[in-house]
């Protein structure tokens, strides 16, 4: 028995076969077509699947199903109001990819299934309760309770980047709202907070020589430079701040922190959970720190095993 995992992405469509064990068979990924309102999104994919399939000489019932991350909040049903990278308003993700391949569809956030991903063979391996931080362009996040991704009622479960932490932000962030997490501990976070020190300190440092970027922050933190490490130190307490939160509300066994900015490695972590032990309730202090493993193939394992769960509980 196998199944498939695809990750539909603004620029690519990432796509696995697996086995019931989680090995992965054959990779690869596809352009995303936006144009026309991301109308050939789906299709295209189910297309790769069948053509993947027929390639393997895999029947239907060969087959336990596919699973689907996409880059929007999703309902329990598979449906997407929106996901503005891809064109859409309105898609019914689940019934599409039912009808275009007629295999058994599942379909969730992409950063939740990401984490689903870190859970079962990643960062997280062997655990249930999850706390996945992305830290790229933006902030995503998925949350794993008890071995399941929580969804919610509007399919907004794990939008952590958009949690209100400051008061009186002078910018609005890409939700309408201001002073999100996003705005702070992103990679385009980390560069306002490293300008903003800049332009307040007259300090000596290697950032006034560089293109100011959140890899150049950390770069400069390991090269021990006083300002670089106060940066980090005020993105470590908000971050450090806001996964306490979480913390409790959840309760995880681990926190791992992936995206781009998570290349710093260690270091990153390090400035992360000392905050996160002053801030946490006593209880979730217990919660371990871990840096993602599965790079841009998470989103492909997590789909993979969200289809799996979904047959398993058939």
């Amino acid at each position: 028995m196998f199944c498939f995992g695809v990750d539909i992405g603004g620029t690519t469509i990432k796509l696995g076969l697996f086995d019931l064990q989680g090995d992965v068979l054959d990779k690869w990924e596809i352009p995303t077509r936006k144009e026309d309102g991301g109308k050939n999104i789906l299709p295209d994919a189910a297309r790769a699947v069948l053509s993947k399939m027929n390639e393997r000489s895999l029947s239907k019932e060969d087959v336990a199903g596919i699973g689907v991350g996409v880059p929007g909040p999703v309902k329990e049903d598979g449906t997407v109001e929106t996901a503005v990278n891809l064109g859409w308003d309105f898609m019914d993700v689940q019934g599409t990819m039912q009808k275009e391949t007629g295999l058994p569809v599942k379909v969730s956030n992409d950063a939740n299934v990401a984490a689903l991903g870190e859970a079962w063979v990643g960062g997280a391996k062997g655990c249930k309760d999850v706390i996945l931080a992305t830290l790229g362009t933006g902030v995503g996040g998925g949350l794993i309770t008890n071995g399941k991704i929580i969804t919610g009622a509007h399919g907004a479960g794990g939008e952590i980047g958009h949690m209100h932490l400051i008061d009186d932000f002078p910018r609005a962030c890409n939700c309408g709202n201001y002073g999100c997490l996003e705005q702070v501990a992103s990679a385009t976070g980390i560069t306002y907070l490293a300008e903003q020190a800049l332009a307040e300190s007259q300090e000596a440092s290697v950032l006034r020589d560089r293109k100011v970027s959140a890899k150049a922050v950390f770069d400069a933190v390991k090269e021990n430079d006083a300002l670089a490490i106060e940066i980090a130190e005020r993105f470590g307490k908000y971050l450090g701040k806001a996964l306490a939160m979480i913390a409790a509300v959840t309760d995880p066994e681990v926190i791992v922190i992936g995206g781009g900015v998570s290349k710093a490695g260690t270091v990153l972590l390090d400035f992360v959970e000392k905050n996160f032990q002053i801030y946490a309730f006593t209880s979730c202090r217990k919660a371990t720190f871990a840096l993602a493993e599965l790079g841009n193939d998470a989103g492909i394992f997590g789909a993979a095993k969200m289809a799996l769960d979904a047959y398993a509980s058939r």
